[in-house]
Formats: C-alpha cells, structure tokens, sequence
C-alpha cells in the first residue's frame, strides 16, 4: 500500500536524483524538479520545471506542500546555496524535513585518516566548502528536521563514473587514476535503498553511506575494468602527494543494518548489472 507521505525530490532528472524518484515512487507520493526542457518530463505530472539560477523555490513549496525535501541538486553554487536557505526556511515553519545529500569532500582537507560522521569538517576545494555552507545551515536545526546523508564515489551499471570509463575505452584515451588516494565508494542500487531505509524510519542526523571498507583509487578502478571486461585499458597515474592520502567516509554513529551495508567488491559487481 503507498504511504500518503509527499516527498519533493529538487534535481529529480540527475542521476541519484532520478534512481531515488524510481526507488521511491511506488511507495510515496514523490514530485520532483527539473531544469532543461525535455519531452518525457515535461508531460509527466509529476515532474515540475524550476531553474535555481532565476526561480524561487518558495512558490512551488507553497503550492506543493511536501512532507519531505531530498536535495539531489547540482548546478551553480550561490543559487543552490539560495534555494538550501529558501528550503530551510520553508521546514523551519512547516511540518517539513529536509534530507540533503552531501559528499566526502566536507573532509577534503584531512588526508592521514578516514572521516565519521560527526568528525568536524573542512575542506580545501570550493566544492567542499559549498557544501559545508549548507551542512552548517542544517546542523544549527532542530535534529527532526534534517538528515545530511554523505556520500563517496557513486558506480553502478547506467552511471556516469561506469560510461565515462566506457568511452575513455572505447577512444583509446588513458583513464586517471589515484594510486595514492584510500576511498571508498558505493553503488547507486545500494544507495536509494539506503535512503529508502531512512525516511521510512524517520531517521535524523548524519549518515555515511559509502562502502564499510576501503580501497585504493587506482585498485577499484582496475577491477571495475576487469569486471567490464575491458581488456588492457590504458591508465595515467596521478599522484598528488608521495604518502597514501585518505578521502574517505565511514560509518561509525549512525549504522544501518547489515543487508543495507556493501563492500568494495559489492561496488564492483554492481557496475555491471542492469
């Protein structure tokens, strides 16, 4: 049976916005957002085009009244961090919740270990630091109110991590690779059944949704080329810095059960499924 609860996923053509819309929509009532014009959203009635450079979300939050916000928005910075106030500013006075995914680059600047949930953050790309902006916006709320969920590397079959890697194959081009970086990673399968998890709990707070073990860039990025059976694919070695540099997000706080949790050789495996 579908739960009644209205869920508003901002960024519903991307795609962990577009898994999660699938993932979700046979048991709640999901909208979603898009941003360029396209035949098949623009006839389905549950999808609503919005630009964060030059609309408000107020008017389409006023008129929609959802129980839950997912924030899977990309695009320019100052428009998103824009629409986060405009977004907590609507849960502050509604009764609202707000779940924005987030990214292991909040950590980017520690680099002698992996990060836990309620490790303080910082980060030295811009990227990081926009999403610490909008993280420090949500931690200062009510904890019922929020779920910052964080993510690493997303794979799976149909991702564009899987068919960047496809066509850099296919030109013959090198595939960058990090053999210094320690990480983790998840699959795009695992994730949205981690989010579903999370809301049909009513779960708050920060969660860590990456692998419960770690790999080197360079080694997970060969055996997803062994797994697609990519034979002899060229690689170009970057290295940033001589020791082994972590860049990676673990769970320790906020555990989700144990067919909710992968491996790296779970991340694998999914990059080839359909």
């Amino acid at each position: 049976m579908k739960n009644s609860k209205k869920i508003l996923i901002l960024g519903g053509s991307g795609f962990l916005g577009n898994a999660l819309y699938k993932e979700l929509l046979p048991y709640f009532n999901v909208h979603a957002t898009y941003r360029t014009g396209n035949d098949f959203f623009d006839k389905n009635k549950k999808f609503y085009q919005w630009d964060t450079e030059t609309e408000s979300l107020e008017i389409l939050l006023k008129s929609l009244k959802p129980d839950l916000i997912i924030s899977a928005l990309r695009g320019e910075f100052e428009a998103q961090i824009y629409a986060h106030f405009e977004a907590i500013n609507h849960i502050l006075t509604h009764d609202c919740k707000l779940i924005f995914l987030s990214s292991a680059n909040v950590f980017d600047a520690f680099t002698n270990y992996p990060s836990y949930e309620y490790d303080k953050t910082l980060s030295l790309s811009v990227y990081g630091k926009f999403k610490i902006k909008i993280e420090n916006a949500l931690l200062r709320l009510p904890n019922e109110k929020y779920v910052i969920a964080r993510l690493p590397m997303v794979y799976g079959s149909n991702s564009p991590r899987i068919e960047e890697l496809k066509i850099l194959y296919d030109l013959n081009e090198a595939i960058e690779v990090f053999p210094n970086v320690v990480t983790n990673a998840t699959s795009i399968a695992k994730f949205t059944q981690q989010l579903h998890y999370i809301i049909n709990r009513n779960l708050n707070g920060v969660f860590h949704l990456g692998s419960t073990d770690l790999v080197h860039h360079s080694d997970l990025i060969d055996d997803i080329c062994k797994e697609l059976k990519l034979q002899d694919p060229l690689f170009k070695s970057v290295y940033n810095t001589n020791e082994d540099r972590f860049l990676a997000l673990l769970p320790k706080d906020n555990l989700l059960p144990k067919n909710l949790q992968l491996t790296i050789h779970d991340v694998v495996k999914d990059s080839i499924k359909n």
